[in-house]
Parts: C-alpha cells; sequence; structure tokens
C-alpha cells in the first residue's frame, strides 16, 4: 500500500505496517524539554511514576532555553533543579546560552526516520530532516523519559504542493504565513503536513525548518519535508553522515487534503495582532510604527536568517525610537556570525545581541511596555505572548523585520 512520509516513519518505527487513524505504539529515539516543561515532567516521574531515572540518558536531553539566562531567583532555582536531575541521570544538558532547544537537536540528533517528541509545541520543526516529531504535554514526556515509547493516533497528511521560483526578498517565512492565512489556524488539525514540489526541493534546509515549525500554527501535529542530499550535507557537517538514509512519499500515497501554492504569485506577508493566520500582504501595514524589532528564535534565528537581515542594514543605521534586538538560535549560529562580521554589522547598526536562546520570543526575558508594537520573526503573536497583554505583535520574515527596523515602521523589504 502506498504511503505518505508520516505513515512510512511510523510503520518502520512500530514494526507494523500502520495508515491513517491506526492507534500505535512506538519507541522514541530522543525526547527532550525545557525550563518550562522540563521540571514538571521530573515532578510527574517522581510523584506520579515513582521514578527518578530515565530509559535511557543518551536519548533524553535538558535545555536551559527559555529563560536564559537567568532573570530571577525563581527561574535560577528552576534551573538548579534540572541540572540536578541531569547529573543523577546522567542526561545530556544544554546550559543557558547554548540556545534554543530545537536549534541544538537539530544540530546534534535530528535525523531521518526518527521519532522525536518534545515538551514543546515546535517540535515539528525536525520534520525537515524527515524525522516525525511533535510535541506533548509534560505529562506525556515524563512516561517517554521513563518508558522510551509513547502511543499516537498515525495522523492523515495533508499535500502543500509549492511549485516555481519565489521572488526576491520572498522567503520560506512568507510561504508558511501564507498557507497558515490560507488554511486558517485549524485547518490541518492533527495532520502530518507534507511540504513538497520543486519550489521546496531548492530551499535550503534552513528555510523547510522554518516551514515545518509553524506547522503547528495550522493544527498539525507535524510537518514533514523530503530527507535528500542536503539533509545528508547538513548531517556530514556535523559529523553524523552516517545517520543520513533517504526519505521520500510514495507517489499514489492517500492524502486527505491538498493545497498547491503558486510561488511566483507569492510577496511578502505579515500575520497581524492577535492571530497567527491573521495574515495580509507586508503592503497593507506600512503606515504601522514600530518600537521594537526582532529577529530570532527557533523559526529565524539560524546564520542563513541573519545573513538575510545582515545584508539589509549593513551601513544602515536603526530608525530613532525604534530597537532592534537579535538573538541567534545557537552557540554555532552565534559563533559562524562572529566570524562572517555579522554580529558587527548589527552592533554598527544599533542593534542589542542577546546570548543564544529564545529571548523575547514568551516575554521572559525581555517584554514589551503597555501599547508598544513590535515587528518579530517569531512563531506567535497571541496577546500577551511577549510579556504584555496590552501589547501587540506582528509576524514577519527576517528581511521584512530587517528593512523594517531601518525606517522604524512595517515596510516592505523589496523597495529597501
Amino acid at each position: 500500500m502506498s504511503k505518505t512520509m508520516a505513515e512510512k516513519v511510523l510503520s518502520k518505527k512500530s514494526g507494523t505496517d500502520v495508515s491513517a487513524g491506526d492507534l500505535i505504539i512506538t519507541p522514541v529515539d530522543l525526547v527532550f524539554a525545557h525550563d518550562g516543561t522540563m521540571p514538571l515532567a521530573i515532578q510527574q516521574m517522581k510523584f506520579g511514576l515513582s521514578k527518578r531515572s530515565v530509559f535511557d540518558p543518551n536519548k533524553v536531553v535538558g535545555v536551559c532555553d527559555h529563560a536564559s539566562p537567568s532573570p530571577s531567583e525563581k527561574v535560577s532555582n528552576v534551573h538548579s533543579f534540572m541540572r540536578k536531575f541531569a547529573l543523577e541521570n546522567n542526561l545530556q544538558f544544554f546550559e543557558n546560552g547554548d540556545g534554543i532547544c530545537h536549534q541544538i537537536v537539530l544540530e546534534r540528533f535530528t535525523a531521518p526516520w526518527k521519532v522525536i517528541i518534545g515538551a514543546d509545541s515546535h517540535t515539528c520543526t525536525h520534520g525537515a530532516f524527515g524525522a516525525f516529531a511533535t510535541g506533548m504535554g509534560s505529562t506525556d514526556v515524563a512516561a517517554i523519559m521513563t518508558y522510551g515509547k509513547t502511543w499516537l493516533r498515525v495522523p492523515e497528511s495533508f499535500k502543500v504542493e509549492i511549485t516555481g521560483q519565489l521572488p526576491k526578498h520572498v522567503y520560506s517565512k512568507d510561504v508558511i504565513l501564507h498557507i497558515i492565512g490560507e488554511i486558517t489556524a485549524d485547518g490541518a488539525t492533527y495532520m502530518s503536513m507534507e511540504f513538497l514540489g520543486n519550489t521546496v526541493d531548492k530551499m535550503s534546509l534552513a528555510s523547510r525548518l522554518t516551514m515545518c515549525n509553524m506547522a503547528i500554527e495550522a493544527g498539525a501535529k507535524t510537518g514533514l519535508c523530503e530527507a535528500d542530499e542536503k539533509v545528508r550535507e547538513f548531517l556530514e557537517s556535523y559529523g553524523r553522515g552516517k545517520e543520513y538514509a533517504p526519505l521520500v512519499p510514495d507517489k499514489n500515497a492517500a492524502y486527505a487534503d491538498e493545497i498547491i501554492i503558486e510561488a511566483e504569485k507569492l510577496e511578502p506577508m505579515v500575520a497581524f495582532p492577535h492571530k497567527v493566520d491573521n495574515v495580509a500582504p507586508v503592503t497593507q501595514f506600512e503606515d504601522v510604527e514600530l518600537d521594537m524589532v526582532c529577529i530570532g528564535t527557533c523559526t529565524n534565528g539560524r546564520i542563513e536568517d541573519l545573513r538575510v537581515a545582515a545584508q539589509i542594514v549593513k551601513g544602515k543605521k536603526v530608525a530613532e525610537g525604534t530597537r532592534l534586538i537579535v538573538y541567534p538560535a545557537s552557540r554555532d549560529v552565534l559563533l559562524q556570525a562572529i566570524r562572517e562580521g555579522i554580529i558587527e554589522t548589527f552592533l554598527r547598526s544599533g542593534a542589542s545581541i542577546g546570548a543564544p536562546g529564545c529571548g523575547f520570543c514568551i516575554g521572559r526575558i525581555i517584554a514589551l511596555g503597555d501599547g508598544e508594537v513590535a515587528l518579530s520573526t517569531q512563531n506567535r503573536n497571541f496577546r500577551g505572548r511577549m510579556g504584555n497583554d496590552k501589547a501587540e505583535i506582528y509576524l514577519c520574515s527576517p528581511a521584512t523585520a530587517a528593512a523594517s527596523a531601518i525606517t522604524g515602521r512595517i515596510t516592505d523589504p523589496r523597495g529597501v
């Protein structure tokens, strides 16, 4: 029987011939959590499961990233609690400043055909490598940390076919915002969004990661891309080439829904407050003045994103009255940005550079003031997302963010 990529991965991992709708139990190749979710999982292990040991320390990862560096005594105590548990179990543990959990995991652990569970909704990011990756709550993650398995209902798949050449200054962030605007925030609920087509084939791995990262914003269980030579090259760059194996869907795979996107017709997009599926072309917002512009997060904090933004701000100054804040996604990204002169470019423009981590995205390190307006490359713009329910958040690509930081208002990057 012909299968989608999700069905292929879950069939192989569970050792059964699965189809959409089947209930399965599957081994988990990697489970991870961060400082917003791991403490709850540890407590559930201790008090709910009466266990303090994990099933395999090589397959459990903890990361301090959501409030990093620690901004308070309370958070510092949470980090200490995590460190103690990690030491007891000999876990792979990543500290303040190492980066965002998703970036760390993709650099060091993600590979095709794996089942990856994270205690974070944007775990679907890792589907860009051909992994079945999804987020779960701390209680489920506690059980996986203990037993190394989880149950799933095999999702139906939503085929997203993208064809043609993207215009200049239109990026995968614009593509996924357009898609979410088209199908709405619940348009792919509990589905596997499988991104296919010659546009995706030509995309960099970083661009695919952005689309898979935001699959959850359409309600999807996961997002998936084919595991091709770009995945192999990435794994080889981190000394993990042996983990590569190709993954493609069968030609006659059955999809529950399908959408075809013509890349040539796309333009820079913006999601406006307070929902991710409130999407319109950037030209509709060019009178919106900005207090803060943010570049980074697990959606758009990779080296490719910083390069795009730096090219736009190079030799220019951030507009008076506007703050530009840049957070690299990981220590590796920061080091590469330093080597390429990208960090110097941002600093000379007037930007602030944060330690690798989630930073501004959830308002635990940087928050907006009452009535302030931010334009950000993050994945969510819900009311209160950046620490203040009296502020407004617009979402965009790194190119649109950089162009807007220079003018102090939402700006079409095609005119810069």
